[in-house]
């Protein structure tokens, strides 16, 4: 049996420690949404700007390319274990950079996913290109795939309208990277900003549902999934990483931290109708655990 390394108290946020591809290979369950930040595999000795300053682009020995036939297995690999845990008309959603976005969109094709849309994320605060010798880096791409081609996906369509002004949204998203305020517990090396996780989960999503992340880092989806009453099981390797996420976590335990969040992410990228928020400013129901674990 898989012993948890964190559960919420309200069971509504559950991490596993290890190998996504061994851990997802071992239980049954199955999730209406995956969202996935892998490796992009460009951790090649550049350098980049923050805050100010020159830094390199290495964020880990886990973000290197071991060439393009052993990135494309690995890629395939997890897609794979994942596929097998989404409920037939569940949906995935994968982010990344040139680096490794085609790679991604070749496995879930090959994988029997459809593509649905390539979300591009359009940062309003990039950092500028040092070398000057070609354009700045300013968007990541997120890939949207349902399980099945046939099977009919949920797209919460009227929400996505009207919070983009009464007009179809598109599939360009011009949302900042990450703020100040959501590092409050530490820093993760690539951690995704609320406001692209939160319009991801309600855009795939209802109310209670399962999402999960293989790679969850701080765990931005499952903070994100519980700030809009969704639920979450999130699995990384790194036992700091972990650690990261459940203080993350027991820092939404209190409903003004939950309010100010909620304020914050409508500022940043609306959520609902200001008289809509009420239910989202109590902690989630304490649901009956139906994980193997």
């Amino acid at each position: 049996m898989l012993v948890p390394h964190y559960r919420s108290k309200d069971r509504d946020f559950t991490l596993l420690k290890g190998d996504c591809i061994k851990l997802l290979n071992s239980f049954d369950f199955k999730f209406d949404m995956i969202f996935a930040d892998p490796p992009y595999h460009l951790s090649n000795g550049g350098i980049s700007i923050q805050s100010g300053k020159m830094v390199s682009v290495n964020k880990g020995d886990w973000d290197k390319s071991n060439g393009y036939e052993e990135d494309y297995l690995f890629d395939k690999s997890w897609i794979e274990a994942c596929r097998n845990k989404l409920k037939s008309n569940g949906t995935i959603w994968i982010s990344g950079t040139y680096h490794n976005i085609f790679l991604v969109a070749r496995c879930l094709t090959e994988l029997g996913f459809k593509i649905l849309n390539c979300i591009t994320w359009e940062k309003t605060n990039p950092p500028p290109n040092l070398s000057c010798k070609y354009f700045t880096y300013s968007a990541e791409y997120i890939l949207w795939a349902r399980k099945e081609p046939k099977v009919p996906h949920f797209f919460n369509y009227e929400l996505m309208k009207k919070i983009n002004g009464g007009t179809q949204m598109r599939d360009v998203w011009r949302l900042p990277a990450i703020a100040r305020w959501e590092k409050s517990c530490g820093k993760h090396p690539t951690q995704k900003p609320l406001c692209v996780l939160s319009r991801i989960i309600q855009a795939s999503t209802l109310p209670g549902a399962w999402i999960l992340d293989p790679f969850t880092g701080s765990s931005t989806t499952g903070i994100a999934a519980n700030l809009l009453a969704r639920r979450f099981l999130g699995i990384d390797i790194n036992e700091e990483f972990l650690e990261l996420s459940k203080a993350r976590r027991e820092e939404i335990n209190s409903i003004a931290t939950r309010k100010i969040y909620l304020d914050k992410l409508q500022l940043q990228s609306p959520l609902f109708e200001e008289h809509e928020l009420d239910f989202l400013n109590e902690p989630c129901m304490a649901y009956e655990l139906d994980l193997p674990f």
